[in-house]
Parts: structure tokens; C-alpha cells; sequence
């Protein structure tokens, strides 16, 4: 029998849509930085990049999940353009943004401190982000993962139930996570 590895990316996306996840990840780990350099040699920013690296995955798993992929054979060439895709509408979005630029051709807003955070501000933020971090660990890995989709990444329960292969329901009870925190506070 052939190793994961050995299969070509159609053969992974398959066992995937059946229900292998490891099948996905093997795919992507192949890919990962052919995709991520094509994002960055658009955007010329890594943080940005990252995050549109994320955004694409997330919409290919998306896409997987519900058929929409059929472009047999060609799963980079699929990744790219939808990778592409997403810096476009990135671009677009900051295109309708205004701006003011001042006499050094930079953004003006680039200039101003909008934020009066103190440093006792910024020492309650890094304990609040530090004692989530320390309950998330708590959780079961199931429901950690919905909680990080629909807080931290702002997915939809949709898009939750679609990426987990589990009923909106199911999202919805994994996401009720107060309780589990009690722990912690008691």
C-alpha cells in the first residue's frame, strides 16, 4: 500500500472529501510555501501575507467541504489563483479606503497616536490575553477549536460547522464555554 505522501494531490483531496483529514494537511505542507511566496511577492508584507495565507486555506477548506472544488489534478494552480484572488480584494478593499498623505508622500493617519494605552493598559491586555490563553488550554481540543474560529477568526457557525464537518448545533454547544472557565476564576 502506498504512504500518504507518495499520493498526488488529487488522490489526497479525495481521501479528504471522504473524510481523511490527514489527507489535507499532507496537501498543504506540499504547498505551503509556493503558496505563501506567491502572497508575498504581491503584498510585500508578512503579517499580511500570513494572514491571507490563512484566509485562502480556510476558503479552500470551505470549498472542499461543499464540492465546490473539481479542478482534477490541478489543486496548486487552484490554490494560487484563489490566493491571487485574495490580494486582489485585499487591494480593492484598501483602494476604497481614503487617505491623506502628507508632504512626505505617507499616510497621514500613519502619523497620529489614535490610542491613550497606558502602560498599565497595556500590562492588563497582556494578562487578559495571557489568562485566555491559559483557560483556552483547559477545553477540549474540539471545543477550543470552534471558540478560536468564531472569537478569534471571526468565522461564522456556518463556516465553523462547514470547516468542522459538524451541525451548527454542535458549534453553537462547543462555543457556550463559560462554564469551563469557572475552573480557572473559582
Amino acid at each position: 500500500m502506498k504512504t500518504m505522501n507518495s499520493l498526488s494531490d488529487q488522490q489526497l483531496i479525495t481521501l479528504y472529501v471522504e473524510g481523511n483529514p490527514d489527507a489535507l494537511a499532507i496537501v498543504i505542507e506540499r504547498h505551503k510555501d509556493k503558496i505563501f511566496t506567491s502572497i508575498y511577492l504581491l503584498v510585500k508584507d508578512k503579517f499580511l501575507a500570513e494572514d491571507l495565507f490563512q484566509d485562502c486555506f480556510v476558503k479552500a477548506i470551505d470549498k472542499l467541504n461543499n464540492g465546490v472544488y473539481n479542478e482534477e489534478g490541478k489543486f496548486l494552480p487552484w490554490m494560487i489563483r484563489m490566493a491571487h484572488n485574495l490580494c486582489i480584494d485585499y487591494f480593492r478593499k484598501v483602494k476604497r479606503s481614503p487617505s491623506i498623505k502628507t508632504s512626505d508622500s505617507d499616510d497621514i493617519f500613519d502619523s497620529f497616536d489614535f490610542s491613550e494605552c497606558g502602560v498599565d493598559d497595556k500590562m492588563i491586555q497582556g494578562q487578559t490575553h495571557e489568562r485566555v490563553r491559559k483557560m483556552l488550554d483547559l477545553l477540549p481540543e474540539d471545543q477550543k477549536e470552534v471558540i478560536v474560529m468564531r472569537h478569534f477568526a471571526n468565522l461564522s457557525f456556518k463556516e465553523i460547522s462547514n470547516i468542522t464537518g459538524t451541525s451548527i448545533n454542535t458549534s453553537l454547544g462547543h462555543a457556550l464555554w463559560p462554564y469551563e472557565f469557572k475552573k480557572i476564576d473559582g
